[in-house]
Order: structure tokens, then C-alpha cells, then sequence
């Protein structure tokens, strides 16, 4: 059936990432054809898809963007007339590594780059320690691209504790937030889905996460799961832990019955509270 502009198909691409950097691209972009050819209007990959996800790897896999990778992310963009949302590489700019989400329109021209402002530093005794900033710096800007569909406001990972973020995009008018991502085992089973439902409900927001498939092996072993929330707070779609295809219908009409029917937006004590913007 064919879906109206208030509804459009959400592709998301678990895939299984090795430590050879063409093979992910040439797979990802397989992947993003086949979501096309099922009517996928927006299709976004994992977090670090082009790598595997370390401190040590980062230095080793950045690259320039434009560059090799999101060159390949624009051709296949244009290819399948689809909004491309590139997960996250590691960027290399001015001496300084991101870990960045390139985003190509249909027409292939890169529309956003977001790098990630909150870093993942944390530590879990006796369960989990990683310090993204040995490698990377933070991101220190807010990025949102519009389709024919919605405005789209992008975080990746680590960002989606962040209520404000969220509220921010909300704000400025988006109604799908996007987070590639890659919990791990711990904080995965504890906090992956109840974040995304968290953040949906409070903004009255489709919320969408893309992992990459879990890998046992790997030094750093992601949860999965890729998801789809809806502004109701519904899971409706969601990944096991293999590599896959996601796909789920997005309603709009659905949001705008949600924030008619109670209408928080409107409800806001501003002159009590407030989240603001510092800098665009």
C-alpha cells in the first residue's frame, strides 16, 4: 500500500560491523538498498559503522567528511532517493577525532553533520569502564534536518540520558529524534528501551535507535536491539540481537492526536521553568 506524506516507512540497519572498513560500507550500503526497495524513506545505520567501536580503533579508522565512507553514503543516498542517516564514524578534523553522523538527502548533498556532544565516560566497578574523551573530543552544536515527512533532530548514543537534548529538538519542531547507538551489556538490559521510551513520552516524540548486530567477540560487546518508539510510549518495533532490518510505519497523524489529547506542550509552567538553547 502506498503511505500518505503524514505516514512514511523508518528503515534501521543492525549490522554485524568487523574490523574490515570497506567490507561495512560495501554491507551497509546492500542493506540501505535493500530497505529502499521496501519502500524505506528514511533509512539510518548503527553507531561507528564503518568500525569497530574502541578508543584504540577511533585513530585508526577516522576519516575526513567529506571522505571515503560518506562519499559512499551520498551515492547510495541518491541512489535509492531516500533520507540517508549515516549512524556515526569516527571524523578526523584539525588534529581532533568526533564521532560524527553524516546525513545525505535524496539528492546525495550531505543536509547535516552531528558530533556528538556528550562523550561516554563512565565507570561501573566490576562491570564496565570506557572513557570515549582519551580519543575523542565533544561535539558542541545542536543539528536537525527536515523531510517532506518531519523535521528529524539527531543525538548519538551516551546523548539520549540527556532529557535536554531531547526537549531542545522537541522544540525547534521535531517529531522523530534518531540516536544510532551501542549500549553494552550493562546498561543495555538496564536503561537501552526504557531511554528511548523515556524520551518519546516526555516530548510526545517518535524516538528510533540503530545498534550494530552484537559480537561476542568483540572488545566491546554492543546490546542491539534496535528500536522504534512511538509518542505514546509504544515499542513498535524492535530488533533481536543479529544483524537485520527494522522497519516500522511512522504515523504522524498519530503524534498530532497524542499532543491534542494532552496538550503538555501547551501546559508548561515558563514562568516557572525553562529549557534553552545556549548557542544554535
Amino acid at each position: 500500500m502506498a503511505l500518505s506524506e503524514s505516514t512514511f516507512r523508518l528503515a534501521l540497519i543492525q549490522l554485524q560491523i568487523s574490523s574490515v572498513k570497506s567490507d561495512n560500507v560495501t554491507r551497509a550500503c546492500s542493506f540501505i538498498r535493500e530497505a529502499a526497495t521496501q519502500g524505506a524513506k528514511i533509512v539510518s545505520l548503527p553507531e561507528c559503522f564503518n568500525s569497530p567501536y574502541g578508543t584504540k580503533y577511533f585513530p585508526e579508522y577516522a576519516e575526513k567528511i567529506p571522505g571515503e565512507s560518506t562519499q559512499k553514503l551520498s551515492e547510495v543516498a541518491k541512489e535509492c532517493n531516500i533520507y540517508l542517516i549515516g549512524g556515526s564514524i569516527p571524523e578526523e578534523d584539525a588534529g581532533k577525532l568526533y564521532n560524527t553522523c553524516a546525513v545525505f538527502g535524496p539528492d546525495g548533498t550531505l543536509l547535516a553533520k552531528y558530533r556528538k556532544i556528550h562523550l561516554f565516560d563512565i565507570d561501573v566497578p566490576g562491570k564496565i569502564t570506557f572513557q570515549e574523551s582519551e580519543t575523542l573530543s565533544p561535539g558542541d552544536s545542536f543539528s536537525t534536518f527536515d523531510t517532506p515527512y518531519c523535521r528529524v533532530g539527531l543525538g548519538i548514543c551516551y546523548d539520549m540520558r540527556f532529557a535536554e537534548l531531547a526537549q531542545i529538538y522537541a522544540q525547534r519542531g521535531c517529531q522523530l529524534l534518531v540516536y544510532p547507538g551501542a549500549f553494552n551489556l550493562t546498561t543495555g538490559p538496564a536503561h537501552w528501551e526504557l531511554l528511548q521510551r523515556s524520551r518519546a513520552v516526555d516530548n510526545q516524540v517518535y524516538v528510533a535507535t540503530a545498534s550494530p548486530a552484537r559480537d561476542d567477540e568483540a572488545s566491546y560487546v554492543a546490546w542491539g536491539h534496535s528500536t522504534v518508539v512511538n509518542p505514546w510510549g509504544e515499542v513498535l518495533a524492535k530488533a533481536g540481537t543479529e544483524e537485520a532490518i527494522v522497519y516500522s510505519d511512522i504515523d504522524l497523524k498519530k503524534l498530532a492526536e497524542i499532543r491534542q489529547q494532552m496538550p503538555v506542550f501547551r501546559q508548561k509552567r515558563s514562568d516557572l521553568y525553562a529549557v534553552e538553547m545556549k548557542k544554535p
